[in-house]
């Protein structure tokens, strides 16, 4: 072969494999799909302070979050509280009738490119709610973190908690003790003080006296059968 022959087929080669290497590289780019991911726990666990520390790690590399919390949880009015006292604003209070897909799409076109989408509270969502949020990643392929309760004080999963378990790509349970020092699994609802297992399925921490104790499977019964028996 002529050696100008032979340069110009080592240039063809050599082109033909960096730009199959290029699109390649786009192509993963592209194809990696955000996922819906439900981080769950009993009542002390650190759901909010989780939630913080991962709007913390986005932002602090040029990222916007965009915080959502159900209307429904007055706890904190407009901002996000964790247990150190640590405390964000948030950027939307989701009534039941809200379209969260259409809300936080408008955002990311007319206000800001949506890096993360971190929800307090997800328990309190709608199921549908809940499919909107999926639908996010797999339409804007924007991530979204849920952080929230599985059960209620009477240990049955809320609505928005089982639409998670149902379609979330990636559950991770936040540990936290019992009094007792065993792994907490339950959140006991008390009226003054007062552990009670009846009534409305959601009553906010720390309004009309309501408080909650989280309690391992053993404790949480020891009091259901002492109640019985008063």
């Amino acid at each position: 072969m002529l050696p100008e022959k032979r340069e110009f087929w080592r240039y063809f080669l050599s082109f033909n494999v960096n730009f199959t290497k290029q699109n390649q590289a786009l192509s993963y780019t592209s194809y990696v799909m955000a996922k819906l991911y439900f981080r769950y726990g009993a009542m002390n666990s650190g759901k909010s302070t989780a939630l913080l520390q991962v709007a913390h790690n986005y932002e602090e590399r040029g990222m916007h979050v965009l915080v959502i919390k159900p209307a429904i949880d007055t706890k904190g009015d407009q901002s996000v509280q964790s247990r150190l006292n640590v405390t964000r604003s948030v950027d939307i209070l989701a009534s039941d009738s809200m379209n969260i897909y259409d809300t936080v799409s408008q955002w990311h076109k007319d206000v800001e490119k949506v890096g993360c989408v971190l929800v307090d509270e997800a328990q309190f969502l709608t199921p549908r709610q809940v499919d909107e949020l999926f639908n996010l990643t797999v339409y804007l392929n924007i991530p979204v973190m849920c952080f929230g309760l599985r059960t209620d004080f009477k240990t049955q999963l809320f609505p928005g908690a089982q639409r998670l378990f149902s379609l979330s790509h990636s559950i991770e349970e936040l540990k936290t003790i019992c009094r007792c020092g065993k792994k907490a699994m339950f959140n006991a609802r008390k009226a003054d003080d007062e552990f009670i297992f009846s009534g409305t399925q959601v009553a906010i921490d720390g309004t009309k006296d309501t408080t909650y104790e989280s309690l391992c499977g053993s404790c949480y019964f020891q009091e259901l059968e002492h109640r019985a028996a008063t």
